[in-house]
């Protein structure tokens, strides 16, 4: 495999450890990166040689001496871990910067964001990846394998809940700033509707019957099933004794994958270095499905709706 020259934006972040171990269990070469906040010690355990700043300016200037020595100087990737209202202007860096950007998800917040995105990748030369590590999962693999292809009668009837409690900290951080994160179904859910519409097929209808700053529910109609879905962050929600709680029922079996998470981002670095990874029209689906979430009007406990939410509504 070629060893190339990454950046990397956003280095104090949740995900980022996962990219750094990625870059350097696959052989590359960390070069520079970029964080507005220094509590980023993290970055010893993988490369701490790379040149560190705190300053976009700086760093800018930095990426592009290094385009200019060329001799196999410059970046050829820039990987984006950073708040998700970023993403789109940090891609357009990494393209205009003559490097392929490999961002976290959400890839943008909008899809006509991704649209533009595209035409610049026709512009620049270069390839805007994705991470949708879930397709890369073995059990997830599996269960394509198993429903690609059917034809049912009826639409698959599919449960999704996922309870994951966040602290005070997180209404006061850009996450929960809607305009920045894209609110819960977007921080929260992405990679779950993604998984379930390669899996199932586009969505044809979305519905939301409940949203707050804590939790939603809605169903998402896909070609093959109909997905009644709940998400949360608060702890409440969850039974006594429980840290968090994640299922996922198709016609009434529950779906077991809560392990074999721990390699799924050197996976997909392996998938991107080989020609494979994902690319914005994989993405552009989900990323539609929370923009709807996120305009839609509520309509209350009308049709078929997540079990979860009549607890929640006192209905």
């Amino acid at each position: 495999m070629k060893i190339n020259n990454f950046a990397l934006m956003g280095a104090g972040g949740f995900v980022a450890p996962r990219h750094l171990k990625a870059i350097r269990e696959n052989g590359q070469n960390l070069v520079a990166i970029y964080d507005p906040n220094d509590s980023v010690g993290i970055i010893d355990s993988y490369f701490p040689e790379a040149s560190f700043f705190t300053e976009y300016e700086r760093f800018d200037r930095h990426i592009e001496k290094l385009r200019r020595k060329g001799d196999g100087k410059g970046v050829d990737y820039i990987s984006i871990c950073s708040p998700n209202y970023l993403h789109d202007a940090q891609i357009r860096f990494a393209l205009r910067a003559d490097a392929n950007a490999i961002c976290e998800k959400p890839l943008v917040l909008n899809p006509w964001n991704a649209d533009a995105l595209k035409a610049m990748e026709i512009e620049t030369g270069k390839k805007v990846y994705t991470i949708l590590q879930l397709r890369l999962h073995p059990s997830i693999i599996e269960l394509k394998k198993k429903y690609e292809g059917l034809k049912p009668k009826k639409k698959h009837d599919i449960v999704l809940t996922y309870i994951t409690p966040r602290g005070k900290w997180y209404h006061y951080s850009w996450k929960g700033d809607i305009k920045k994160s894209g609110g819960i179904a977007t921080n929260i859910g992405i990679h779950f509707f993604d998984m379930l519409a390669w899996i199932f097929g586009k969505s044809v209808k979305n519905t939301l019957h409940y949203i707050s700053n804590e939790k939603a529910g809605g169903l998402i109609e896909l070609e093959n099933a109909n997905v009644k879905w709940f998400l949360s962050i608060d702890g409440k929600d969850l039974k006594a004794g429980d840290k968090t709680f994640r299922s996922i029922t198709i016609d009434g079996d529950e779906i077991e994958f809560s392990e074999g998470f721990t390699d799924l981002h050197t996976k997909s670095y392996v998938e991107i270095l080989e020609g494979r990874g994902f690319l914005i029209d994989e993405a552009k689906p989900s990323i539609e499905a929370v923009y709807e979430i996120r305009n839609a009007v509520p309509v209350g406990l009308k049709g078929e709706y997540h079990p979860f939410l009549k607890n929640i509504t006192g209905n």
